[in-house]
């Protein structure tokens, strides 16, 4: 090919997101009225040009290419209203022309290797050169030559060197390529310099097929362009691109809030709000500015702030005055803040920053035209939502469900397929029940079972878009595809408790394929599994479907084979709850957890064996060949369940806190022993009395051996706790009067005080009150 027949193609340099840039622009295909009109995006999208430019499209939008073997790995090419490239193929459209796609093809760009040495490409939003984030190495170069010509950034330099002005294209034309030129005075990065070569290839098919050169319009980033006209192509560079992937492409709604995160390319992206209301005045930047402060204005009323007309009126004065005093054209953003700040809020930017600026940004989400189609996956989403009245801003929202009706169960459960799903859109904000540790086990699992009400917080954004067209791979509905996430999960699961999940999971989810097999899972992993936690974990999931059903499932398994199989797993737990607890310091804490499951479970659920479970847990008392924690565990547990008189209580607990006992399995035994209810145990006399008569015992080098473990077992008594405790000492050491004293002291947080006591009330809580 001829690539000298590209200096005769009529060029535009473009930036994205810029309303001046699409003014010019527009001026320019009038005056050249090209019969083709060539686009920097990707080619395999041409198709969708009759989209993009179909009466029902309503911009922001982006074209979605994505990925059809299974990989995740998509990139999207935004469009706002005012976007250049956008407004090329409104024009042809509009005149007859051809329009048509340049750029690689989404397949190819996927496939490039973006942290290959060189590159020069970051993880970017493809777009046209115009959404891709600039390389490291230039930001620095356009924030230097800013702040050169008296700009407090690159922002700003932009607004006031190309988007005020009234150039015309004569003028725009050669100042964008000068521009470029300075951007990327280095060399320019190998996966730019392949796109040159590619996009050069395909300008020049469209003259091979007989079109003149004359006629063929080329909108281009600016940079792609100066390496047009300066002849600056190698065409073996092309070579040089992998192989394309199994791709598809599509068109999805953007939203202004994720325009506005393109920082750092081009300009319009701080706040794509102002600049569409700039591009539907025509580049009038006073009048958008106007506008704006006007909407100020009627937000700070709404707010019960005093903001009148007069106000609004001296703000746009400012906002002149300042870009005059900076020699602008017209006011920007800058100046429409400074004015803001200073006249409307008063000189106090809180208001600006607190929720003013948001409308500058917009809340825009765009439409795509219904002639695209939309997959199932996206139907259903726009559908559950629209039904259920559910948020559809990109912005945040939160509501509750009260889960007494169908309706609101319905919502939970379309909302809980989105999270297995992995769809970004709703998280869970609040449950009105205990916080456990990790997002997603709060979110779902048992807790989610034990609900009567839930708060969400939703927001749409593109990635909700771009995630429910990747799924699509993985069923044709939003059950199916819950249902794939969780048979996944079930296959990978090891544990009697991964298996459990899957299955609550299910439940939750209304999955009733899943709730069958995970069963058979879970009973074919108890029969082997010999880990207390996750068996204890499993039949606490199942405990709590016998409780609350598995109605949201609709299963034909039926809440009789749940009861059946929790009874064997609670039974097989039992069988392991000896060995389980002859276990390593590191490994207690997990065994303490189960061992609670295990009698919330017992004294919750009918048809547990609680019976077994009183068995084993006097065993455990009783023992000396397991973890002394765990003793204390289950002396607590079984005094709290009445099982165990007080009396025998304090034997127990004077029998391992005795002088024949290692101090630090004493200390280990009262950690175990205060994990229950501390406030119940502290009240008994005869329990303090022995907790008091094994402090005092224990010899100086012992004791301070022994003191980390007490503290940690003290140390998460609380206020109360410690009171009930201070008063029990005073008794057993018959300091009744100086025991009231204590208490004053201790309620009036005076500690000074305390050095007044007596040297004998001193010395007896002097080491008690260390561990505290």
């Amino acid at each position: 090919m001829d690539f000298a027949l590209l200096s005769r193609v009529r060029h535009f340099p473009v930036r994205h997101h810029s309303p001046r840039t699409t003014a010019v622009l527009l001026k320019w295909l009038e005056r050249v009225k090209p019969s083709v009109v060539l686009v920097e995006g990707p080619c395999d999208a041409t198709a969708l040009v009759d989209v993009l430019c179909d009466a029902q499209t309503r911009p922001p939008v982006a074209i979605l290419g994505y990925r059809t073997d299974g990989t995740p790995s998509s990139s999207l090419w935004p469009f706002a209203a005012y976007s250049p490239e956008y407004q090329a193929l409104k024009w042809a459209r509009a005149n007859g022309a051809r329009a048509e796609f340049i750029d690689i093809p989404v397949g190819v760009s996927l496939a490039v290797d973006r942290q290959a040495p060189g590159l020069g490409v970051e993880s970017e939003s493809e777009s046209t050169e115009g959404s891709a984030p600039v390389p490291d190495e230039a930001m620095p170069l356009t924030e230097a030559f800013a702040r050169s010509q008296g700009h407090r950034s690159f922002e700003e330099f932009w607004e006031a060197a190309f988007e005020a002005p009234d150039w015309s294209p004569e003028q725009f034309q050669p100042l964008l390529v000068a521009w470029a030129d300075v951007v990327n005075a280095g060399p320019r990065s190998a996966y730019h310099r392949q796109r040159d070569a590619f996009m050069a290839r395909k300008v020049l098919e469209v003259v091979a097929g007989g079109v003149a050169p004359e006629k063929v319009a080329v909108v281009a980033g600016a940079a792609h362009t100066a390496a047009f006209l300066a002849g600056d192509v190698d065409p073996a560079e092309e070579a040089k691109l992998p192989a394309a992937g199994p791709c598809a492409v599509t068109v999805i709604p953007y939203s202004f809030p994720r325009l506005s995160e393109q920082l750092g390319y081009g300009a319009g992206n701080r706040a794509p709000h102002f600049y569409q209301k700039a591009h539907d005045a025509n580049c009038d930047f006073r009048r958008a500015t106007l506008e704006v402060l006007l909407d100020f204005a009627a937000h700070l009323r709404m707010r019960g702030f005093s903001a009148s007309l007069s106000d609004v009126l001296e703000a746009y004065r400012l906002a002149v005055t300042l870009s005059d005093l900076r020699e602008k054209s017209a006011p920007g953003l800058d100046e429409l803040r400074e004015a803001t700040v200073a006249t409307l809020c008063r000189g106090d930017a809180t208001h600006v920053d607190g929720f003013l600026w948001k409308s500058v940004i917009g809340h825009e989400v765009g439409q795509v035209a219904s002639r695209i189609g939309q997959n199932s996956l996206q139907a259903e989403f726009w559908r559950e939502v629209g039904e259920r009245r559910l948020p559809r801003t990109d912005s945040p929202e939160t509501f509750t469900l009260r889960l007494n009706n169908p309706v609101e169960v319905g919502s939970s459960v379309f909302l809980h397929r989105l999270r297995v799903a992995g769809i970004p859109y709703a998280t869970l904000s609040g449950t009105g029940a205990s916080r456990k540790q990790g997002g997603e086990a709060e979110a779902g699992g048992y807790a989610a079972l034990t609900r009567v009400r839930e708060a969400w917080q939703a927001q749409w954004t593109p990635s909700t878009d771009v995630a429910l067209v990747e799924k699509i791979v993985l069923g044709d509905s939003l059950e199916a595809v819950t249902t794939r996430v969780l048979q996944e999960r079930l296959t990978q699961a090891k544990t009697t408790a991964g298996a459990a999940d899957v299955l609550l999971e299910s439940v939750i989810t209304g999955c009733s394929q899943t709730v069958a097999q995970a069963l058979k899972v879970c009973d074919a992993h108890a029969a082997t599994d010999a880990d207390l936690p996750s068996l204890a974990s499993a039949a606490r999931a199942l405990s709590g479907l016998m409780a609350y059903g598995t109605s949201r499932a609709h299963s034909d398994v039926g809440d009789e084979a749940v009861a059946a199989l929790g009874e064997k797993t609670f039974n097989r737990a039992l069988l392991r709850v000896r060995d389980a607890s002859a276990c390593a310091p590191e490994a207690v804490l997990a065994v303490l957890d189960a061992l609670r499951t295990l009698h919330e479970v017992a004294l919750s659920q009918p048809r547990a064996d609680k019976e077994g479970w009183f068995v084993e847990a006097r065993g455990l008392m009783e023992s000396h060949a397991v973890h002394p924690a765990t003793s204390g565990l289950a002396t607590g547990l079984l005094y709290l369940a009445r099982e165990l008189p007080e009396a025998d209580v304090a034997l127990e607990v004077g029998r391992r806190l005795s002088a024949a006992v290692e101090p630090s399995d004493a200390a280990a035994y009262l950690e175990g022993f205060l994990q229950v209810n501390a406030l119940v145990l502290v009240k008994s006399r005869d329990v303090v009395k022995a907790l008091d008569d094994f402090l005092t015992s224990v010899e100086p080098e012992r004791f301070r051996q022994t003191l980390p473990v007490l503290r940690r077992a003290l140390g998460a008594l609380g206020a109360t706790e410690r009171r009930y405790l201070m008063e029990n000492v005073m008794g057993v050491r018959q300091l009744k009067d100086k025991g009231r004293a204590v208490k004053a002291v201790l309620e009036e947080k005076d500690k000074a005080t305390l050095k007044d006591l007596s040297a004998d009330l001193g010395k007896a809580l002097d080491d008690l009150d260390d561990l505290l």
